[in-house]
């Protein structure tokens, strides 16, 4: 896949993004958030799991794939509104299909896609989490996004109940959110395995959203 640096003197983050060798016309979109240990100035650091791990070991994806790096001593869920512009941003220029825009992440990245998500309920085709959690009591927001999370059940970085709580609330509110349990699996093998050798990201390709209308917030009746 081809390669380029966006530099965040001219974009809201600084992040790689890849594009297929082959030139394809109405392009999906797949954002990939990285854990903790990428944040800072050294992109490199993002080859280190996940999507950028996969393209640099030769996998070709046919989307443009957004990997932007959080600044140091911040996480994803402080600055989804820097995300989601960068994200507009992307979208405008490489005019990526509005029914595929989807987002996946490891860890902190697996957080900041569920707060992603929350954030933003009626933008994504599908959310990944991978490794990740968030605000179970907000769930109900993901009622219309297809949602599949996957945990290594071994992990005692990031316990395997983040998951199980956030995947049992979307669903308790009539959502489709599914769950895979790693059985054999910690934190970062689980998180090299799911991108390597799960399904993860021809199922983020095949879906599209149809559904744009507004999503309610949770407790919004008492703004």
């Amino acid at each position: 896949m081809n390669t380029k640096l966006l530099e965040n003197n001219i974009y809201p983050l600084k992040a790689l993004l890849f594009t297929p060798s082959k030139e394809i016309t109405n392009l999906p979109l797949i954002i990939y958030l990285h854990g903790a240990g990428e944040r800072g100035e050294k992109i490199d650091h993002l080859y280190r799991h996940g999507i950028p791990k996969l393209i640099n070991d030769g996998k070709e994806i046919p989307a443009v794939v957004l990997c932007p790096q959080c600044p140091r001593e911040l996480v994803w869920n402080n600055i989804v509104d820097k995300v989601k512009n960068l994200i507009d941003l992307i979208v405008s220029e490489y005019k990526i299909s509005l029914d595929r825009i989807s987002i996946t992440g490891s860890s902190m990245g697996g957080f900041g896609t569920w707060e992603m998500g929350l954030s933003y309920p009626n933008f994504f085709s599908a959310i990944a989490p991978v490794a990740g959690g968030g605000l179970s009591w907000r769930a109900e927001r993901l009622i219309s996004t297809p949602v599949k999370a996957y945990h290594g059940k071994l992990d005692i970085d990031v316990p395997l109940i983040h998951s199980q709580l956030m995947v049992d609330s979307v669903n308790a509110h009539g959502g489709k959110a599914e769950l895979v349990i790693l059985d054999e699996f910690g934190h970062n093998d689980g998180i090299d395995y799911t991108y390597f050798n799960t399904d993860i990201i021809s199922w983020l390709l095949e879906k599209r959203r149809t559904n744009f209308e507004r999503v309610k917030d949770t407790c919004e009746e008492y703004f």
